[in-house]
C-alpha cells in the first residue's frame, strides 16, 4: 500500500473540498484515512438518482448525527443541488464535509452553492517520489504517475482508455463544448505545446478554431485538472522578459499518450521534453503540498535565454537537462539568471550521477534532488 503524501486530517480545521484528476487516488486516500466517516459515493447509480430527484434527502439522512461527525461525499460534482443541504448541516448540525470531485467546473456555473467559504480546497495530484519505494525514472517518464498507471503491467492500454473517457464523462456528457472533434484536436496540438510558451493564435490555427476558443479550451483544461499554465516570472530587472505562461498537462503520461510517444530513449528530444516534464510535475505537487506560500513559474528573455523553474521571488532557480553529463554550456540560462539575482540558489537537475557545484551552480542527480525536495526542501 502506497502511503501518500497529502494526510487530510492536517487539513480538517473545517470542511474541505477535495479535488484531483480522474484515477489520481482521492477515493483511495478517503477510504483509508478516514474508515469510520459516513461516505456516500455518488458514483452508485441508485444513490445519486434519489438524490438528484430530493436533495433533502441528506439532510434528514444526517440531521441526528453527532456534532462534528466527518460525512465525504465522493463525486459531489455529480449532484451539485447538495450542496444546499451540506450548507444547512454545516451551519445548523456542526457537520464536518470532505467533498471530493474530479472537476471544479460544474460548482462554478452561475447559481451553485459553493459554500461561502465554509469549506477550503485541497488538491491531490498524481504519485511523487516520495510516495513510490526505488522510484523507476524511466518508467515514470515514459507512462507517468498516475497510480494505476505506474502499478500498471500495461499501462499503455490504460493510458488510452483515460482520454477516452475523459472526453466522453468530462467534455461530452457535460456538453462542455459544441464540437467535440474540434477539442480533441486542441487535446493534440496541446500537447506539442506541452512544457512551451503558450500561443493561442498559433494553436487557433493549427485546430481550426478562434484563439478566444483555444483560450477557453485551456481553461477546460484546468478546471477538470486535466492541466495547467505555469506563469512566467515578470519582475524585470535588465532583460526584457516574455510574459506567456507555459502549458503541462497534468501526468507527463498523458502528454506522451497524444503526442504518440512510445519507449523514450535517453539521448532523444522526446525524452529531454519528457524528463523536464516529470520535474516540474514533482515540483509543482511539492510546492502545493508542502510550500503554498511561494509560486512556480519560470523565465525566458526577448534572447531566448531561460530557467525551467523558479521558486518563489527567485530564490530558487532550476534548470532541467536530461544529459548524463553536465557540460558548461548547460548552464548558460543559470548564469544570466545569476547577474540578476546573485542571491538566488541555482541548480540543474539532470541524469548526470555525479553531484557537484560548478561555480555558484549545484549540479544535482535527478533521484537525488527529488529526495533532497522531500527530505530537506529547497
Amino acid at each position: 500500500m502506497l502511503r501518500r503524501i497529502l494526510q487530510i486530517n492536517n487539513e480538517l480545521d473545517a470542511s474541505i473540498f477535495l479535488f484531483g484528476a480522474r484515477q489520481t487516488g482521492k477515493s483511495t486516500i478517503l477510504r483509508q484515512q478516514f474508515p469510520d466517516s459516513v461516505y456516500i459515493d455518488l458514483l452508485d447509480s441508485n444513490l445519486r438518482t434519489r438524490f438528484i430527484k430530493n436533495p433533502s434527502l441528506l439532510y434528514d439522512m444526517l440531521r441526528d448525527k453527532a456534532e462534528e461527525t466527518l460525512v465525504i461525499i465522493d463525486e459531489i460534482p455529480e449532484v451539485p443541488e447538495l450542496l444546499n443541504e451540506v450548507h444547512r448541516l454545516i451551519s445548523e448540525r456542526g457537520l464536518t464535509f470532505i467533498l471530493c470531485g474530479s472537476s471544479a467546473r460544474k460548482l462554478k456555473r452561475r447559481g451553485r452553492n459553493t459554500l461561502g467559504g465554509r469549506a477550503l480546497p485541497v488538491y491531490l495530484y498524481p504519485l511523487v517520489s516520495a510516495e513510490i519505494p526505488d522510484l523507476n525514472i524511466d518508467h515514470a517518464i515514459n507512462y507517468g504517475m498516475i497510480p494505476s498507471h505506474y502499478l500498471a503491467k500495461n499501462p499503455s492500454r490504460r493510458l488510452a482508455a483515460y482520454i477516452e473517457v475523459y472526453l466522453k464523462e468530462e467534455i461530452k456528457e457535460e456538453s462542455l463544448v459544441r464540437n467535440l472533434a474540434a477539442f480533441h484536436r486542441f487535446l493534440e496540438v496541446a500537447a506539442l505545446a506541452d512544457g512551451e510558451i503558450v500561443n493561442n493564435n498559433n494553436i487557433a490555427q493549427d485546430c481550426g478554431v478562434s484563439a478566444s476558443t483555444v483560450s477557453s479550451y485551456f481553461d477546460i483544461l484546468e478546471d477538470t485538472l486535466i492541466g495547467y499554465r505555469i506563469p512566467a516570472f515578470r519582475k524585470v530587472m535588465k532583460r526584457r522578459l516574455v510574459q506567456a505562461p507555459r502549458f503541462y498537462y497534468f501526468d507527463v503520461g498523458v502528454a506522451n499518450y497524444l503526442l504518440h510517444r512510445k519507449e523514450l530513449v535517453r539521448g532523444t528530444v522526446d525524452y529531454g521534453h519528457a524528463f523536464e516534464h516529470l520535474v516540474i510535475q514533482e515540483l509543482y505537487a511539492w510546492l502545493h503540498y508542502i510550500h503554498s506560500d511561494e509560486k512556480l513559474t519560470y523565465w525566458h528573455t526577448y534572447t531566448n535565454i531561460e530557467v525551467d523553474a523558479i521558486i518563489g521571488d527567485a530564490r530558487v532557480a532550476i534548470e532541467i537537462k536530461s544529459v548524463e553529463e553536465v557540460l558548461p554550456r548547460h548552464l548558460k540560462g543559470l548564469k544570466a539568471f545569476g547577474e540578476e539575482y546573485p542571491d538566488s540558489r541555482r541548480i540543474i537537475v539532470s541524469l548526470d550521477p555525479i553531484n557537484r557545484r560548478t561555480g555558484d551552480i549545484e549540479c544535482i542527480y535527478v533521484l537525488d534532488f527529488f529526495k533532497q525536495l522531500w527530505k530537506e526542501g529547497l
